[in-house]
């Protein structure tokens, strides 16, 4: 081989390595701190950048886009001197690579250890209760905390959110506790205030239905006695126009003896003493009653053969046109008798049939 051949090889192969190592290519979202002879010389940002050979070299890779950083659980005491453990998530961006690199050691840990002591200090101050219930307030505090002591280091702390609190086993055990006993509480609370409204409602429903009924009544009393008076009234002019005379009316009167006996209640009826008087009435409307006894004949003849017939217990009946009259009258009345005596004897049939098999009671009076 040429003795001149080796040294331009080992020549180009310097080149080469001056040339490949002179040539960065930086990611997107990435960011090379560069030092020269120790010291930092510069940033390169995303893309080709040159960097000056063997002088030059990459220290730190950052990434600077938004991370989400998740600390183990740390313990913590309340004001009330409960011990509680506590998770935070912090979500941060790297805002200067330099101050990143060179500000702080190990930024991670440097947060950490800041969230820890800022959430002793903020914890120490609440009670249990408030710490389970102020989440947000101690959110914000913590923000403001980290926000202000990671600026110096390049650090910008997004977000700060507390994922759990976990208090003691006896205290989750007294809380369940507390709880059941509220939620049994606002379920009996709830259960009488439904019975409650439940029986004013059926209270009212039935006031309502009371006050309805009793208006309806009150309603059909009033149209019915206002019929009742419209009829009568009719009833009497009608009576007082046309002039009737006590003979209609004995007639009416013994029309509506029958109905007395109808009702399904009755079980004991009494036919008034006034019927004889109707149906005195009633015969004087056939013809004319005698005013003053037995007829008498005319001639003293007659009168002794009817001396001598009642001596000796028989009469032979006389008949003329007085005594005809009076006759027709009187079998008038004897029929009008029995056909309210039938009437009231049907009545009461029909009632013992359809209410009882007990025997009505039939009261009447002398004159009937």
């Amino acid at each position: 081989m040429d003795p001149v051949v080796i040294p331009l090889l080992v020549v180009a192969l310097v080149v080469v390595f001056l040339v490949a190592s002179s040539v960065r290519i930086v990611p997107q979202a990435r960011r090379y701190n560069v030092e020269r002879f120790g010291r930092y010389r510069r940033t390169l940002q995303p893309g080709l950048n040159l960097v000056l050979p063997v002088a030059d070299r990459i220290n730190t890779k950052l990434d600077v886009r938004e991370q989400v950083y998740s600390s183990d659980p740390r313990p913590v005491i309340t004001e009330d001197n409960l011990v509680v453990n506590i998770d935070t998530v912090l979500y941060y961006q790297i805002t200067d690579p330099r101050a990143a690199a060179y500000e702080v050691a190990d930024y991670l840990q440097a947060i950490d250890q800041l969230t820890v002591t800022t959430l002793r200090n903020v914890i120490g101050s609440m009670d249990l209760e408030e710490t389970l219930t102020s989440r947000e307030e101690i959110n914000s505090r913590l923000r403001a905390v980290l926000d202000d002591a990671t600026g110096k280091w390049g650090i910008r702390v997004n977000r700060v959110e507390i994922k759990a609190i976990d208090p003691p086993h006896t205290i989750k055990e007294a809380m369940e506790k507390q709880m059941r006993a509220e939620r049994d509480k606002r379920a009996a609370i709830l259960h009488a205030e439904g019975e409650r409204q439940a029986k004013i409602l059926t209270a009212e429903g039935t006031k309502q239905k009371d006050i309805l009924e009793a208006q309806g009544t009150q309603q059909a009393m009033i149209l019915r006695a206002d019929g009742e008076a419209k009829a009568v009234e009719l009833v009497f002019q009608a009576v007082h126009r046309n002039n009737a005379d006590p003979k209609i009316l004995a007639y009416k009167y013994l029309e509506t003896l029958p109905h007395l006996a109808r009702s399904d209640n009755n079980t004991f009826w009494v036919i008034p003493g006034e019927l004889t008087e109707a149906v005195r009435t009633v015969t004087r409307a056939f013809g004319d009653e005698p005013t003053a006894g037995p007829p008498r004949p005319e001639h003293p003849e007659e009168a002794a053969g009817v001396e001598a017939e009642a001596s000796h217990g028989t009469r032979v009946p006389q008949f003329d046109a007085g005594s005809t009259a009076a006759l027709d009258a009187a079998a008038a009345a004897d029929e009008a008798g029995k056909q309210a005596a039938a009437a009231v004897s049907d009545a009461k049939a029909e009632a013992e049939a359809a209410k009882s098999p007990q025997v009505p009671h039939l009261g009447r009076s002398s004159d009937a």
